[in-house]
């Protein structure tokens, strides 16, 4: 017997820790799983585009600020630059434990929990708090 048949013909069923426990498992895998993989198309495509280029060890040579500016790592993703690309991956990587944690305080307010609802927006807010004050320097 499936869940949505345990309840009364039009009554909404509840989300359960479990329900939330399992939308966050999925989150989390789906977002490392797409972040690897547009990483590793970004590595590939980098070393078939660069891969025989010389490399000047003696020379460090920094990021361009194309590649440091979330809105400009977009805009070369969708351009096809291999740099952006990885990047972009990168930049998914650390949304998805950010996402995760959006996502909890939406399970926790569809509880009514208002302690951890509490709780989970104070570390959201810190979260991005350092995301954006980090990316402003």
């Amino acid at each position: 017997m499936s869940a949505s048949s345990n309840t009364p013909h039009g009554a909404r069923r509840s989300v359960s820790d479990v329900d939330i426990e399992q939308m966050i498992s999925v989150l989390l895998r789906t977002g490392v799983m797409v972040a690897g993989v547009v990483v590793l198309g970004g590595g590939l495509y980098y070393l078939w585009r660069h891969g025989s280029e010389p490399v000047d060890l003696q020379k460090f040579v920094g990021q361009p600020s194309m590649d440091r500016h979330a809105g400009e790592i977009v805009k070369g993703a969708f351009s096809g630059r291999a740099r952006s690309i990885i990047q972009l991956g990168i930049l998914l990587l650390i949304a998805t434990p950010i996402a995760r944690v959006a996502l909890a305080l939406a399970g926790f307010a569809l509880e009514r929990d208002r302690k951890y609802v509490l709780i989970t927006a104070i570390v959201l807010a810190v979260l991005l708090y350092s995301l954006i004050s980090g990316a402003v320097q």
